[in-house]
């Protein structure tokens, strides 16, 4: 079996326009990929804080992604490393209150929100609830990895298209065709 750090990200497009996220969870820690892959599916489509649980009325509008993350490794400056290629974990202490803090973004992140490296990072340390001031000399006291992801995406569709084909019937949502 195959070990990897992953996560699964659900994205909604309706009448052609720009998907956007509906969920996105996931692991930096090696999960066996298949396990991970079916609990982190159902953690991101319904246990994902920041939106409404998934609908099966939604379904025939998603979209889900599963980013593989390799190449873990320590970035020597808080600028080492490429956006678009890079995903990033920070991991620093509020000075204010001597608390540890991180966060991380996949790689495809700074490249859709279209930041800059700085913005990025300065992004993870909000993100991380960090709420003091952002500076430079905060930012050179971060402790920062770089990791690389391989994503796979498959559409709804193109997913009922394959079960129809391998197992001879059409999708249900309990009974019903979503």
């Amino acid at each position: 079996m195959c070990f990897s750090p992953l996560f699964v990200t659900w994205k909604k497009a309706v009448n052609g326009a720009e998907p956007h996220l509906r969920g996105c969870i996931g692991t930096l820690e090696a999960h066996c990929i298949v396990d991970g892959f079916r609990d982190y599916a159902l953690t991101s489509a319904l246990r994902d804080h920041r939106f409404p649980p998934i609908q099966p009325k939604e379904l025939p509008y998603l979209e889900c992604t599963v980013s593989i993350l390799t190449n873990y490794e320590p970035a020597f400056h808080y600028l080492d490393w490429e956006i678009g290629k890079h995903g990033l974990i920070i991991e620093f202490v509020d000075p204010d209150c001597n608390m540890e803090c991180s966060a991380t973004y996949l790689p495809e992140v700074p490249a859709q929100e279209g930041w800059t490296k700085t913005e990025t990072i300065d992004s993870l340390m909000r993100k991380s609830g960090y709420d003091g001031v952002i500076n430079e000399s905060l930012r050179m006291r971060l402790h920062v990895t770089r990791y690389q992801s391989t994503l796979y995406t498959m559409h709804y569709s193109d997913y009922a298209t394959y079960v129809e084909m391998t197992r001879g019937t059409s999708l249900s949502i309990n009974g019903a065709k979503p």
